[in-house]
């Protein structure tokens, strides 16, 4: 039942609420890998950007053969990204789309990072393939995709702003 209702609460973008749920789920069971990804994710989107890859990286100790695994690397990955850490983002976003090729997150993200970086060709091409992949517009501009996703909180927000919409704009991402 926590599970369920953090899960609710963080689509809601509810992610104080969420942390709470996530933390006593936790507290009954230590060893709820999904969870101490989800609750690092939820840390990331409320600004605590000190607990994020910690717990992220204990999450895959925990589960080093879950099909998911491509969740926690893109998740630090994206932290690394928002804290302006670029070669780190790379390395952690590559992992995640070698975990899985066909999740357009991991490559719009991958493709911020690579045009942060300067490698425009392979941003752009990163770009090309989140945007085939998606089931949505959400990659055809940056417009479009501030409507689709959210990105927590307004020091978040800001985050978001100065590195991956950015480097999706070096990427080639229209405003409108």
């Amino acid at each position: 039942m926590l599970r369920a209702r953090a899960q609710v609460l963080r689509e809601e973008g509810r992610c104080d609420e969420a942390i709470t749920e996530y933390e006593m789920a936790l507290s009954l069971d230590r060893n709820l890998a999904w969870v101490m990804t989800a609750l690092g994710w939820c840390k990331c989107l409320t600004g605590s950007m000190d607990e994020v890859i910690p717990l992220l990286e204990r999450s895959l100790r925990l589960s080093q053969r879950d099909p998911s695994i491509y969740l926690s690397c893109q998740f630090i990955g994206m932290a690394h990204l928002l804290q302006s850490s670029i070669d780190e983002a790379i390395v952690w976003l590559e992992k995640a789309r070698n975990a899985n090729q066909v999740h357009p997150l991991v490559r719009a993200r991958l493709a911020s990072a690579y045009a942060l970086k300067g490698d425009t060709e392979r941003a752009a091409a990163e770009l090309a393939e989140a945007r085939r992949l998606s089931s949505d517009d959400r990659f055809s501009s940056i417009a479009s995709l501030k409507v689709a996703e959210y990105f927590g909180v307004p020091k978040v927000r800001d985050l978001y702003e100065t590195t991956y919409l950015t480097g999706l704009r070096l990427a080639g991402m229209p405003e409108e």
